[in-house]
């Protein structure tokens, strides 16, 4: 390429040089200029052209000349010089060049369009205004321009009188133009861009006058369809800024239009349309209207017209095709009213679901046999879908008949009633499937694809908003809270995990490789899902039916083994019945070859991986005797899809193969017997193959393994499903690619499910144990994070499975346990966790090999670093099992001589006071010796520790423990910061161990008025939050609650006494949740914030048992408390909001309606919350609602996570609104609302685009920010760290949606963008390298 004839920093010399060529004879020269201007004006500074009125009149002139070049390569080049130059002129320039513009003659050119495309183009290049943002002059300029030059030109008039009298009026509009002469110049381009643009700084005579040249050109007769559809663009852009008297006249104008009488249809069409985009551009200002708008729309839709109009098609023979145009319209009407409008369409649901339902079936060429069997649908169901060719419905096909596209319309106006009114609404009270569903099902039997799909759509949405949400395609064994798995839990607290399941192989590692067998969902007596099952009979027959069908297109079996799928899931299985009639097709698709052109391979491919995800799911979700009489077609299929050549097939093939494994071995096939041997050793051949065979995609390989792995671990027993030989050969295999780098992971994960399933003695030879374990222990040193902690968990499963640990010799446990002391620090406490439980077992069966130097070094070493939760109940339980052995003194001396005070004293002494529990007399030191020390120690650190090792005693001693809670009281009043506290910790972990001791000594104390509230509220809390204390606690739980809210009403206390109240709570719900409620009325702003605060725990430490309770109360409740007067109370109540929504969603998501505007109101900014604060010579501003808006903020992200597609689009908007905003707001905020960007961009990519502009603006505004000169170092780096979020975030737009996306940038959103991110090119050249490179390693 020719090196660039643009120096870096042109001039208004450079620009004149030009000029010349502009008039060349040869077009190439004159495109050559054009696009060296274009590129000059790029680089060029803003200014160019600013001082030099000549060249810029000059280059007017030779735009104008080379726009209407004979050459329409530089006509094109001129055009898009227009954009950059407009910003390089001055304010004098810029109206004289639109006026020019405006008149330019277009005789010798092709395109009579020209003038307004290029005013087109200079208005969406100018710069526009922002919401929340001041306009600068340049905006301000531009708007000048527009209103005295462009708006007069397009309408013909001036709308504002101008400055001076005298001048000459405007000549004829161009609008005015296209009235007069029907033609299309484009001119209606420039009003919509000017109305898009600059909208908010029109006036409202302005916009008045464009108002009515739109509806001039749509009443116009002569008016192309092409401009009435611009028109109703227009009418729709300008609505947004209507005045309420202007919105009200338009509206009562269109009224009167629509009830004239002599209407024609095609006006009775344009009126219908304009109510419908208007809905959707407007729907705040436009839902109260419908109340009179929305009969119009639903009188074209309704059973009288539709007689009327058949009776008059009946007179004349032939039917007039703009009768279907009126009632598409009105039924997108109808689709735009209930989208937009939900809750001011409320009062019409019943004649809006009629009206769709009756066009649903709407074809007047057959109207006759529809009529009759509309009632009794089955039997005519089969007779339509029995014979073999797909024109059911007799054959009928015209190709100018286009009811079709009202069928069509009918479906996407049920799709949005059941997308808009599901939640909580229609779908609970019946509704939907009684009479919705049934009309959707009649359906399947229509004889155009397109409608056929639309309605499969709208039954597979209603089917999806059955389910507990969108759920996606995970199986059954994966989900590890899933009650299929556990004996559900009689106890209603949460619990963390306990010893016995840390030490369980089956709770800990089998759960995850589906080791249990889905229990059958059962299906609930009432309700969505109910319902659905009634109607399941109805969808299986229609859809095996269509299946069936040897015509039926590959995109409509594609949609019916989707919607089988949705109710599959959904309903957790329900498909016993009818597998008989779907296996065979669903089976056939799965082995459909691909076409011979690429786009109906894709197409047959996408039909194949539905069909296998489908097999895959029913194989998930029913029990095994079902599946049984189908398996060796299903297994034809998997083969066949396991050997494709297209990856994500097979992979799809591989995902389907595991759930047939899991079907097909025990425990879900316990009395198989050997009948499956035959298909479980084919499919371990395949698998064999695709694992062995390098050419292989690596991501197929990797699924393969995984797959093998379940395979050879759930086949493990007497039960002969596959020969020794093959069992050892796959280990084999497993342990070859433990050694390969690519499939090492997948490999490390196989191994893990073949140790945790494998229950056969001799199935795992010793030197296949020794060798896996070895080279598991050796990827604990290697760098990736997930390879370590997988082969850490593998290691874990073979030493807690007793088959594969016996086959460990010492030697090899010796090597294992030196590669586990690197990890045995506090740093990463996920591997902490299982490595200790790991040398756990080792200790349990040769605890004297295993207790080395080393291994009390390291130990001791994790009691001095700060850990709780998982990892410290492991160490603890580590340490009982070193004492139960009788190998702990050495341990002991350690602790007591290396570590003592300079540890952690909650952690050193709740080691020592296991050790010293357990270990009894073996570790050489007597519980009385640490009362000795507590007593005479001169230093806290000392008491400190004596204080957690007689506490933890205690505990672990319970009912035999000899130590009198008055010793610890005792300590309550040392004058010491850290002393009393850990005797209040310590006497309520002893009062764990033994309530009725401790508990009433606490209460009495307590009463005393002088006593120390404070500490007592926090041996309260070790005593309520300790499992197993329940029972013992009820019989004082009516005491302890009066002193709970007594104590927790002064300031100190009301964070401590507000978790004991809540845990309190969880233990007799019946009782305190209505007093927990009638506390919310009360009159003290402190007790109300207590309620508050204690209310968000019984949501964490609860599971599903306890929401029974909850249900009834909650909401209300949470709308009380974000109504509150109080400030700090709304804040509390936000963060109690945002807990409910992460832990009880399904109470919370159905009445989100009623929550989220309150959580939104505190979002704003309010300047009546900022106040000035003198600080010596300085005035500071304070923001006390900057902690509310916060949490706010942290609510939104909460239901971004958790419910974003509950909600309507109005609620969208307002969402996308507040994010927008929240960019300028505090450098907190903006931290949460760029991740939410991020987040968003995947959701709801439509929506960003839809705002770059804004974005774009705020972005502009964060980067502008500049430090003072005084600036302290932590505000630099606040803004430092601000702007580099913000380019963070605009790396990631522009990748996505902006210029690097490659979408073409006519769209006014992206101009908007591109002049962003080319700005921050040039001033932020730096920041953006740095920032790329961090996104670069992290997607690394």
């Amino acid at each position: 390429m020719a090196p660039s004839s643009v120096p870096p920093n042109p001039t208004a010399h450079n620009v004149a040089q030009l000029l010349p060529r502009f008039a060349d004879d040869d077009p190439d020269f004159r495109f050559m200029a054009l696009s060296d201007l274009h590129d000059i004006l790029q680089v060029a500074h803003p200014g160019l052209l600013l001082h030099d009125d000549v060249v810029s009149a000059k280059t007017v002139e030779g735009l104008l000349t080379t726009l209407v070049d004979t050459n329409g390569e530089v006509q094109n080049q001129a055009l898009k010089c227009l954009g950059p130059f407009v910003n390089r002129i001055n304010d004098k320039t810029l109206p004289v060049m639109i006026d020019k513009l405006s008149t330019l003659p277009t005789g010798n050119t092709v395109d009579q369009s020209i003038p307004a495309m290029a005013l087109r183009e200079v208005v969406i290049s100018l710069p526009r205004p922002t919401a929340g943002a001041a306009r600068s002059k340049s905006v301000l300029d531009a708007y000048s321009a527009i209103s005295r030059v462009l708006i007069p030109r397009l309408i013909g008039y001036n709308v504002i009188p101008p400055a001076q009298q005298g001048l000459t009026q405007p000549p004829k509009g161009m609008l005015q133009d296209d009235l007069e002469k029907g033609s299309d110049s484009n001119a209606l381009d420039v009003l919509i861009e000017v109305g898009r643009c600059f909208g908010s700084m029109l006036q409202d005579v302005e916009i008045q006058a464009l108002q009515q040249i739109t509806f001039a050109i749509l009443e116009n007769d002569r008016a192309s369809s092409m401009m009435k559809k611009k028109s109703v663009t227009a009418v729709s852009v300008l609505a947004g800024y209507f005045s309420d008297q202007l919105l009200s006249n338009f509206l009562s104008k269109v009224i009167e239009l629509l009830r004239d009488p002599h209407i024609t249809r095609s006006k009775r069409k344009l009126y219908i349309t304009i109510l419908g985009s208007m809905a959707r551009s407007i729907p705040r200002k436009f839902g109260p209207y419908l109340k009179t708008l929305a009969p119009f729309v639903l009188s074209a839709l309704s059973t009288q017209e539709q007689d009327e109009e058949m009776d008059v098609s009946d007179d004349e023979g032939e039917r007039d095709p703009e009768i279907d145009e009126v009632l598409e319209a009105a039924l997108i009407a109808l689709d735009g009213f209930l989208a937009s409008c939900s809750q001011d369409m409320r009062m019409y649901t019943n004649e809006a679901i009629e009206a769709a339902t009756r066009y649903l079936k709407y074809d007047p060429n057959l109207a006759q046999d529809d009529d009759e069997d509309d009632d009794d649908m089955p039997s005519d169901e089969e007779d339509a879908l029995e014979g073999e060719d797909f024109e059911e419905e007799t054959g009928y096909d015209d190709d100018e008949d286009a009811s079709w596209k009202v069928r069509r319309c009918a479906a996407k106006v049920l799709y949005t009633l059941i997308s808009t009114r599901s939640n909580g609404d229609l779908l609970e009270d019946g509704t939907l499937y009684e009479r919705v569903a049934p009309a959707l099902i009649t359906r399947f039997r229509e004889r155009e694809d397109n409608v056929r799909l639309e309605v499969m759509a709208t039954l597979s949405n209603l089917i999806k908003k059955s389910g507990d949400g969108p759920s996606p395609v995970k199986f059954s064994d994966e989900i590890h809270q899933s009650g299929m798995m556990l004996p559900p839990p009689s106890k209603k607290r949460r619990r963390g995990g306990s010893d016995a399941s840390m030490f369980d192989l089956q709770a800990s590692s089998s759960l995850s490789m589906g080791y249990a067998s889905p229990a059958p969902a059962s299906t609930p007596p009432v309700g969505p899902r109910a319902s659905l099952a009634k109607l399941s009979p109805d969808i299986v027959k229609g859809i095996a039916q269509l299946l069936k069908q040897s015509s039926c297109p590959p995109t409509t079996k594609q949609a019916c083994i989707s919607l089988i799928k949705d109710i599959v899931i959904t309903q957790r299985g329900g498909l016993d019945g009818y597998l008989n009639q779907l296996i065979g097709p669903v089976v056939e698709a799965a082995k459909v070859a691909g076409g011979t052109t690429s786009s109906a391979s894709a197409t047959a491919n996408s039909l194949r991986t539905q069909a296998l995800q489908l097999i895959g799911a029913i194989a998930d979700t029913h029990p095994s005797k079902s599946i049984q009489p189908y398996v060796a077609s299903i297994i034809d299929a998997l083969l066949l899809g396991v050997k494709d050549k297209y990856s994500k097939l097979s992979i799809e093939a591989l995902a389907a193969t595991e759930q047939v494994i899991k079907a097909l071995t025990p425990p879900r096939a316990a009395t198989s017997g050997t009948e499956n041997q035959q298909h479980l050793e084919q499919l371990f051949d395949a698998l064999f193959n695709r694992i062995s065979a390098n050419d292989a995609d690596v991501e197929v390989r990797r699924s393969a393994i995984h797959v093998l792995g379940l395979l050879l671990g759930r086949s493990s027993g007497e039960q002969g499903l596959l020969s020794s030989q093959k069992r050892t050969s796959g280990l084999e295999l497993l342990a070859d690619r433990l050694k390969n780098e690519l499939t090492r992971l997948a490999s490390v994960r196989a191994v893990d499910s073949v140790a945790a399933h494998t229950k056969a003695q001799n199935e795992l030879s010793a030197e296949w144990v020794q060798n896996v374990a070895l080279e598991l222990a050796a990827q604990l040193r290697k760098a990736s994070r997930v390879l370590r902690g997988a082969s850490l968990s593998a290691l874990r499963t073979l030493a807690l499975n007793s088959l594969s640990r016996s086959q460990l010799d010492s030697q090899t446990k010796a090597q294992v346990v030196e590669m586990l002391l690197p990890l045995l620090n506090a740093s990463d406490l996920h591997l902490l966790g299982p490595a200790l439980i790991i040398l756990a077992t080792f200790v349990k069966d040769d605890a004297q090999t295993t207790m080395t130097s080393n291994l009390n070094g390291a130990l001791c070493q994790v009691a001095q670093g700060s850990i709780s939760g998982t990892p410290l109940d492991a160490l603890l339980k580590l340490v009982r099992i070193i004492g139960e052995q009788r190998a702990g003194q050495a341990l002991m001396q350690a602790l007591l001589q290396q570590v003592g005070v300079s540890g952690h004293p909650e952690v050193v002494g709740k080691v020592i006071g296991n050790l010293l529990v357990y270990g009894g007399d073996s570790v050489g030191v007597k519980l009385e010796q640490f009362i000795t020390e507590l007593e005479t120690a001169q230093d806290d650190k000392r008491k400190c520790l004596a204080l957690v090792v007689l506490g933890e005693s205690a505990l672990r001693l319970g009912a035999q423990s000899t130590v009198d809670p008055k010793l610890f009281i005792k300590y309550f009043s040392t004058k010491s910061e850290n002393v009393p506290l850990a005797a209040a910790v310590a006497l309520g972990r002893a009062g764990a161990g033994s309530v009725s001791k401790y508990l009433p000594v606490i209460l009495s104390t307590m009463g005393q008025p002088s006593s120390p509230q404070y500490l007592f509220l926090h041996s309260i809390k070790e005593i309520l939050q300790h499992d197993d204390t329940e029972s013992e606690i009820i019989p004082y739980a009516s005491t302890l609650w009066q002193n709970l809210v007594v104590a927790s009403q002064l300031e100190d206390n009301k964070a401590i006494g507000a978790e004991c109240i809540g845990r309190l709570t969880i233990i007799d719900p019946k009782t305190h949740l209505p007093q927990l409620q009638a506390f919310l009325n009360d009159r003290k702003g402190s007790l109300r914030a207590m309620v508050i605060s204690a209310l968000r725990y019984t949501f964490t430490d609860t599971d599903e048992a306890y929401d029974e309770y909850l249900k009834p109360i909650v909401v209300p409740m949470l709308v009380q408390m974000l109504n509150e007067p109080d400030l700090e109370n709304r804040r509390l109540a936000l963060m109690t909001f945002n807990s409910a929504m992460h832990n009880k969603p399904d109470i919370i998501l159905p009445a989100l309606d009623q929550l989220l505007p309150l959580a939104m109101k505190e979002t704003v900014i309010k300047p009546e919350l900022i106040r000035e604060v003198q600080m010596g010579p300085f005035k500071l501003k304070v923001d006390d609602g900057l902690e509310i808006r916060k949490s706010a903020y942290e609510t939104l992200y909460a239901l971004l996570e958790k419910a974003f597609a509950r909600l309507s689009p109005i609620e969208v908007s307002d969402f996308f609104d507040r994010i927008v905003a929240g960019i300028t707001d505090e450098h907190d905020i903006r931290i949460l609302c760029n991740l939410m960007l991020t987040k968003l961009m995947v959701i709801a990519p439509d929506q960003v685009r839809s705002r770059l502009d804004s974005l774009a603006e705020n972005f502009r505004i964060v980067l502008a920010v500049k430090p003072k000169e005084n600036a302290v170092k932590q505000e630099i780096e606040k803004i430092h760290e601000g702007a580099k979020g913000v380019l963070k975030v605009s790396i990631q737009i522009n990748k996505q949606m902006g210029t690097e996306a490659g979408v073409g940038q006519d769209d006014s959103q992206l101009r908007v963008w591109a002049q962003y991110w080319d700005q921050i090119q040039k001033e932020h050249e730096k920041g953006l390298k740095a920032v790329a490179e961090e996104l670069k390693e992290r997607d690394r």
